[in-house]
C-alpha cells in the first residue's frame, strides 16, 4: 500500500505549526533578558518595580535638571545601597544611576542656593524626580518645607572605593506612605484644598512643618503600606487633576 506524503502533510499541517511556535517559544525563553547582564565597562543593573536601571560607569562631565524630593527620619539607620547607615544629618543623597560615591552640586533653581551632596544610595523610584537629598542636604538649600523643588545637579568629583567595600540591596517597598497635594504658608488655602479633597479620597489632612523662619502647611491624602500601591494611587491623583502630587514616607 502507498502512501501520499503530500497528503499527510496537509491532513496534519496545523499541528505542525502549532509544534514549531510552542519549540521557538521555549527556545526563548531559556534566553537571559539582557538587561540584567552588565555591559562591557558599567556596573550590575538592578530592578525596582520590574524595571531595570543601569548605572553610568564614571560621572564626568554629568548634568542634569529636574525634581529633587527628601527623605529623613523614616530611613534614618537604615542601610543605604553601598552598605553604609543612613544618617540623615549629613550630606548625602540618593540618584538612581550616578556611580556610588559620586559628589554632586545641587542647585535649588526655585531660590538659587547650592550645596554639595555625596551619592550613596540609590532612588528615588518616584515619578518625575531625580535625586533624593537627605534631611540636612534638603534644610540647607530649602527643599525641606515645600518637600520638593526644581533642581540642577552637576557631578564635581568621586569618592575612590576599597576593593572590599559591597553594595547591599536596599527594600524600598515597605513602610507607610501618604501624598502631598500642596504646601501652603496661608492656612485658610490649605484648609480649602483639604475640605475639597475630603469629599472624594480618604485621610485628607494637613501636617504643619516650622522650618523656623516660616510655616508651612502641607496638605495630604490617602494612604498605603507599599510603594508599588503608592505609585498606582499616585497615578490617580495625577489623572485628576493634581499634577504636583508626590508620595510622602510617613
Amino acid at each position: 500500500m502507498k502512501f501520499d506524503t503530500r497528503l499527510i502533510f496537509i491532513k496534519y499541517f496545523p499541528i505542525w505549526i502549532i509544534l514549531l511556535l510552542f519549540l521557538c517559544s521555549c527556545s526563548a525563553g531559556r534566553s537571559p533578558s539582557p538587561v540584567s547582564r552588565p555591559a562591557p565597562g558599567y556596573p550590575r543593573p538592578y530592578q525596582v518595580f520590574g524595571k531595570w536601571y543601569q548605572p553610568v560607569p564614571d560621572s564626568g562631565g554629568f548634568r542634569e535638571r529636574g525634581l529633587a524630593s527628601w527623605y529623613g527620619k523614616d530611613f534614618h539607620g537604615k542601610k543605604t545601597a553601598n552598605g553604609e547607615t543612613y544618617n540623615m544629618h549629613e550630606m548625602t543623597a540618593a540618584h538612581k544611576t550616578l556611580p556610588l560615591g559620586t559628589y554632586v552640586v545641587v542647585l535649588n533653581l526655585d531660590n538659587d542656593k547650592e550645596t554639595e551632596v555625596r551619592i550613596n544610595d540609590r532612588g528615588p523610584f518616584v515619578r518625575g524626580r531625580i535625586i533624593d537629598l537627605s534631611y540636612e542636604a534638603a534644610r540647607r538649600i530649602g527643599v525641606v518645607g515645600p518637600g520638593t523643588a526644581s533642581v540642577e545637579i552637576t557631578a564635581v568629583g568621586q569618592e575612590v572605593k576599597s576593593a572590599t567595600d559591597r553594595v547591599v540591596p536596599v527594600d524600598y517597598n515597605k513602610g507607610n506612605f501618604t501624598f502631598q497635594i500642596g504646601a501652603f504658608i496661608d492656612k485658610t488655602n490649605a484648609e480649602k484644598l483639604r475640605n475639597k479633597l475630603d469629599e472624594k479620597y480618604q485621610n485628607a489632612h494637613i501636617t504643619v512643618y516650622d522650618s523656623g523662619d516660616r510655616i508651612y502647611y502641607r496638605v495630604r491624602v490617602g494612604k498605603c503600606s507599599n510603594l508599588s500601591t503608592a505609585a498606582e494611587y499616585e497615578k490617580l491623583l495625577t489623572k485628576d487633576g493634581y499634577t504636583d502630587v508626590f508620595t510622602v514616607a510617613e
